[in-house]
């Protein structure tokens, strides 16, 4: 096989490991994001829970205070009973009391509700929080794993660079801009075998006596459809 040819060959099958490992690196901050979105979830509805708990443990106290307002309002009207003068006033009196004591125990019958939210979302937000804990405690082993794939892989790409500037260094000027020029419109397959009079790059038909010629492997051919490289790959 002619040597400029076997070395873009070995040139072609360097940058095929380079691009899936490219992809692979590429891949890894999507990886990374598929696998937080469980944990972010969680986290979302584990913050409504506790925002929830504290908006109850506002209103409970609002509350709290809105009936010792009306235990003091109470206290204020029964203090005016001694300067009632008349029976009109009196009865004007106890219906006013009455109105606060009704009040107070609608103020009451809420707060017991308020307190029973409570419990139900504190018991929730624990629940939660016990389960949040447990998928980031499984999320982070799974970021290890990820971030440790990602260091192999970019250890890989720094070593194959390396054997690629050993390569590219042993193919002439000529071919070798053939070759990279060839890099971009033929999506990183540049170098591809012709098998059956069909380029395994295009999958179009060789005529066949330049697919004899493609045979000998003796010089550099190019497809006529897609002008990728193409040689033959004796199985014998």
């Amino acid at each position: 096989m002619n040597q400029q040819l076997e070395e873009l060959i070995k040139l072609q099958q360097i940058d095929s490991k380079l691009l899936h490992l490219s992809r692979a690196i590429r891949a890894f901050p999507e990886r990374l994001a598929v696998a937080e979105a469980p944990l972010k979830k969680s986290e979302v509805f584990l913050n409504n829970v506790k925002q929830k708990l504290t908006s109850l443990e506002k209103k409970k106290r609002d509350r709290e205070r809105e009936l010792e307002d009306t235990a003091g309002k109470i206290e204020k009207l029964k203090v005016r009973t001694s300067d009632i003068k008349t029976n009109k006033e009196y009865q004007a009196l106890l219906k006013e009391i009455e109105s606060v004591e009704k009040e107070r125990s609608s103020i009451e019958d809420d707060i017991l509700s308020v307190m029973e939210d409570m419990d139900s979302a504190s018991k929730l937000a624990k629940a939660e929080e016990t389960k949040f804990d447990a998928e980031k405690e499984k999320i982070e082993a799974l970021k290890k794993k990820i971030e440790d794939e990602k260091a192999d892989v970019e250890k890989e790409l720094l070593s194959i660079r390396k054997e690629r500037d050993s390569v590219a260094a042993s193919v002439e000027k000529e071919a070798y801009d053939l070759y990279v020029s060839l890099i971009e419109p033929c999506g990183g397959l540049v170098v591809t075998e012709a098998r059956g009079e069909i380029c395994q790059g295009c999958n179009m038909n060789i005529p066949p006596q330049l697919f004899v010629e493609i045979k000998k492997n003796e010089e550099i051919i190019t497809c006529p459809q897609c002008r990728r490289i193409i040689f033959y790959k004796n199985n014998v």
